[in-house]
């Protein structure tokens, strides 16, 4: 057989070539984010192996209007993007459905289950295992009232193989020095963990990928179906795999199939690291919807869910929201601030797209993994691997069939 083509080169097209390179497989990757601006190596750096509970829910639906940015929450619907937004919110809307959610959960429980191991094997493998870092994360709150409803929603919460409990007297008194303001609540994860920093993980997947006999196109990508096959311009692949994040939904669009994917999109800021502990997990400023994560040169906050056109401008606004949170909380991040702002590929059941096409025998794809891109690319990619090899996938991929959108 001739290569496999992997349009898209981020976290997920990175370890679906690894997979395959070990499987014996020829694999070339099509890839034109050379400035990495992709959400691979932009988001906050975290292994969410608690979310098991799909964001499109009832719950979700209800909090919404107190959670819109222009009431100080992290929820923005732009009105230039009414036609973008709206029809991914009906689907939302019925997505959420007590039914829905119940079989979202049920799916994403066994990927996420997974995905800590996952991590561990693939950083072991490409000569990384100081990248993964498993100390858990904070949940903190400065209200009380925050602090008691939080802690309570987290305890009764599914969160998998993740565990919540309280801090120490010494982590709460740690966190409340990183502020201007007491914490009046606190919690800690255990189970879930981080990516030390994802320029070396970049760099890293990239060399192993390289030296197992991989190669990387730099270029962009399209795709076309001819005589029921998928073919991939200016490349002789056998078999395609997409996993281009938000630039999936037009590829695969291309090739027939509905793909009601929106880009929804983040914002961080990232400063100087020197006045940040270097061995601090993750700490969620929940009240703020606000992540920082402290990488091995710099700390990074990072917020917002904006539902908006993939080519739309950056609202700078966000950026200085961000940087306002980190002054009111007198967070030690100095600036100047770096800023940046990604697409995360979001599907309205927030279930990725894990499969192999009804329309072509020889397209595969793997994207919108929504928040949990970075977590679940290992996992995904070991499913992928697996499908394409005509191997028995080790989980069942029928919830992630991009069919159920048809």
């Amino acid at each position: 057989m001739g290569p496999i083509g992997i349009i898209g080169g981020g976290v997920v097209g990175l370890c679906a070539g690894i997979e395959l390179l070990e499987a014996g497989e020829g694999v070339v990757i099509v890839d034109d984010d050379t400035a990495a601006r992709a959400p691979s190596w932009g988001n906050a750096g975290h292994i969410a192996v608690e979310q098991v509970e799909p964001l499109a829910s009832m719950e979700t639906l209800r909090a919404m209007p107190g959670r819109l940015f222009l009431r100080g929450g992290a929820l923005a619907l732009p009105p230039a993007s009414l036609a973008t937004w709206l029809p991914f919110g009906l689907r939302l809307l019925a997505a959420a459905r007590p039914s829905r959610f119940q079989e979202g959960c049920a799916a994403l429980a066994p990927l996420l289950e997974r995905s800590m191991s996952a991590w561990q094997s693939i950083a072991g493998r490409i000569g990384a295992p100081e990248l993964v870092r498993q100390d858990g994360h904070f949940v903190v709150w400065h209200g009380d009232d925050a602090a008691s409803a939080g802690r309570a929603a987290w305890e009764t919460a599914r969160t998998g193989s993740a565990s919540v409990h309280g801090v120490t007297p010494d982590e709460h008194e740690m966190l409340s020095s990183l502020c201007r303001r007491r914490v009046a609540g606190a919690i800690r994860f255990s189970g879930s963990g981080q990516i030390a920093d994802l320029g070396a993980l970049r760099i890293a997947l990239r060399a192993a990928f390289i030296a197992r006999g991989g190669t990387i196109h730099e270029a962009s990508a399209a795709l076309r179906l001819r005589h029921g096959r998928a073919e991939i311009a200016g490349l002789d692949a056998d078999r395609v795999l997409v996993c281009a994040g938000v630039r999936s939904r037009a590829l695969m669009e291309a090739s027939g199939h509905k793909v009601p994917m929106i880009a929804e999109r983040g914002y961080h800021v990232r400063g100087d690291a020197s006045g940040w502990p270097a061995d601090l997990p993750p700490v969620v400023f929940e009240e703020r919807s606000m992540i920082v994560t402290r990488y091995r040169e710099s700390v990074q906050a990072a917020s917002f869910v904006e539902f908006s056109r993939l080519d739309a401008p950056a609202d700078p606004h966000k950026w200085e929201r961000l940087e306002r949170h980190v002054a009111q909380l007198g967070l030690p991040i100095a600036g100047p601030f770096r800023r940046w702002m990604g697409s995360r590929p979001t599907l309205p059941d927030y279930l990725p797209a894990i499969g192999r096409s009804t329309r072509a025998g020889n397209l595969f794809y793997a994207f919108g993994h929504q928040h949990l891109g970075l977590t679940l690319a290992p996992i995904t990619a070991r499913l992928v691997a697996s499908m394409i090899a005509g191997g028995q996938p080790e989980l069942p991929l029928a919830p992630f069939d991009i069919q159920r959108f048809a």
